[in-house]
């Protein structure tokens, strides 16, 4: 018996760029549409409304959904069931066909890869709607972008979701449209564009707090040599990529100091206004991952839920803790796109992929908001490619076919090459030992800028910003985060004057000692976020457009990362506009 047809006073609401983007969808009426909507914004609601629209009136017979993974096969199943579109969230290859009470199937781009001719042949046989969620990753193979072309080039329409619009790499993405811009390159183009920054200025998603720790760090090379560095200073590649694997060794103080930091910042949302907030770790393998979670269980004196692989048990697990009040989830990359975990509000970043890709959707699970004023927070390591990707959380971004590509970020691969020399033997290899690394608050990035001076983990200072109220606006955050840096900078001057202040009255004061770099650094930084208020205040432009003109302007990379020469250089800038 065929199902019956969805009625659309069933859906809820649609949200202002939801019923502009339907608008121009049932407009435009063209065999292809390109959505692209910051996570958390609600495209799988938008594209479930266009299956209703053209079911209802005959444009189609059939929808199959395309998801990245298994978990999200059953995801987009119970979302559709909920507004009467029946979809078979498990329907397999060697089915064929599905089953006649069902709308259509959810499949996985593995699936469609393995048998893309079984997918045709589906396509073909009834006038089909395919929705491709997260488009992106149709370009993750050879095999897969083939399979999906292959597939569904017979389908009546095609609908591309994605909120993370680019990759790193040359391969096309089947059915979206590129155009040759200016300097010759071909970009991608969408047909709906909802970015991170209208969706923060409408309430839709989160303001996210960036928590950059830094730390000493020591460490042993498999040459046998100990090597000390600061994380976050300046530094090669090489000797990056070692600091940050030793920073996040579960058996040093950094990551346990962090871990506290992160579960007293959890502790003050639950107590304000999020009482079911939850956290989630994001760790780069599985071994590391039951080991926070062991750490996790030492702080918090609570078991935290662990999700090691894409299977159905590790789908049950992340249900199970979506719907809990349990404090703290650790995942291995799994729980980095599409997985719809509401109530997390609190993040440590403890892996070593750093793709803008990959971080653009960890940090997507933390933005979806519930309701007003809810904000997020996230725990990350001081490395520079990190805050730079923090700072330009705002920024829209296409995919680019034949750009030069610089390595963007220490993937996996590299930091293992850089904690061996090419020729060293395998015994060799065993002796690189992280021996310790201690963490301090370095910055808390915010909208484009960088507040704060570095703190002591278990300070009163790092507590200043552990304890933001966890109800805020955006612009509240800005307002607290710049009265805080100011009052942290203010006492540090007292403490200082009382250190040198000379008991003999008549004595001569003593000159004030010259700032560090690193004092230089954080002085001019805020001193470039209260001139970016003031204009903010005078022209309405928010806080990160206004970073972002400056960084055009003057060229450099985000003020987290930048020298005190570009620092300079941007106040007398943003003075003369």
């Amino acid at each position: 018996m065929p199902p019956r047809m969805p009625t659309l006073d069933t859906f809820p609401p649609l949200r202002a760029w939801q019923r502009k983007a339907l608008v121009e969808y049932l407009r435009r009426r063209t065999d292809d549409f390109t959505a692209v909507a910051t996570p958390g914004a609600g495209k799988t609601t938008f594209a479930l409304r266009i299956a209703a629209e053209l079911l209802a009136d005959g444009t189609v017979e059939a929808v199959t959904v395309v998801a990245p993974t298994e978990h999200l096969k059953t995801q987009w199943a119970q979302a559709a069931a909920r507004v009467g579109i029946q979809l078979d969230a498990a329907f397999r290859n060697a089915d064929l066909h599905s089953a006649a009470d069902f709308h259509g199937a959810v499949v996985t781009y593995a699936q469609v890869g393995m048998a893309p001719q079984v997918h045709r042949r589906r396509t073909m046989t009834r006038r089909t709607l395919v929705i491709l969620d997260e488009i992106h990753h149709a370009g993750d193979s050879r095999t897969w972008g083939d399979g999906v072309k292959a597939a569904f080039e017979p389908a009546v329409r095609r609908l591309m979701l994605t909120g993370t619009p680019f990759r790193s790499d040359d391969n096309p993405i089947p059915f979206v449209s590129y155009e040759r811009g200016g300097d010759g390159l071909l970009r991608s183009r969408a047909d709906s564009v909802y970015g991170y920054s209208d969706a923060l200025r409408e309430g839709v998603v989160r303001p996210v707090l960036f928590l950059a720790y830094s730390g000493e760090t020591r460490w042993r090379t498999n040459a046998g040599e100990e090597l000390a560095a600061r994380l976050g200073e300046p530094m090669t590649q090489d000797l990056i990529a070692q600091a940050w694997r030793t920073a996040l060794d579960p058996a040093g103080d950094w990551m346990p100091q962090v871990l506290r930091a992160a579960d007293a910042r959890l502790s003050v949302l639950r107590a304000n206004g999020m009482p079911d907030a939850g956290g989630l770790v994001i760790a780069s393998d599985q071994q590391v991952a039951r080991s926070y979670a062991k750490l996790l269980e030492q702080v918090t004196g609570e078991k935290a839920a662990v999700v090691l692989s894409d299977d159905q048990g590790a789908s049950a697990r992340i249900a199970t803790f979506a719907a809990s009040q349990q404090r703290w989830l650790v995942a291995v990359r799994m729980v980095s796109e599409g997985v719809d975990i509401p109530r997390l509000a609190v993040g440590v970043y403890a892996t070593s992929a750093s793709t803008p890709l990959y971080f653009a959707q960890a940090i997507g699970r933390f933005v979806r908001a519930r309701r007003a004023g809810e904000t997020a927070s996230v725990f990350l390591p001081s490395v520079p490619h990190l805050l730079g990707l923090a700072s330009e959380m705002e920024a829209e971004r296409d995919h680019v076919l034949g750009k030069p590509k610089d390595r963007e970020g220490f993937d996996d691969d590299l930091l293992e090459r850089a904690q061996r020399d090419d020729g060293a033997s395998g015994e060799l290899e065993k002796r690189f030992a992280a021996l310790s690394a201690t963490a301090e608050l370095d910055q808390v990035i915010f909208d484009g800028a960088s507040f704060g001076t570095a703190a002591q983990a278990g300070t009163p200072e790092e507590e200043e910003y552990l304890g933001l109220p966890g109800l805020l606006t955006a612009d509240q955050v800005s307002l607290l985060l710049t009265k805080r840096q100011a009052e942290q900078l203010a006492a540090q001057k007292r403490r200082a004057a009382q250190r040198t202040a000379e008991p003999a009255a008549a004595a001569p004061a003593a000159a004030p000692p010259p700032m560090s770099a690193a004092q230089r650094r954080v002085a001019l930084r805020r001193q470039l976020n209260a001139l970016v208020a003031a204009r903010h205040h005078h022209t309405g432009q928010p806080h990160g457009k206004i970073h972002a003109e400056l960084r055009r302007i003057c060229g450099g990379p985000p003020s987290a990362q930048a020298t005190i020469e570009q620092l300079e250089e941007r106040i007398a800038t943003v003075q003369t506009l």
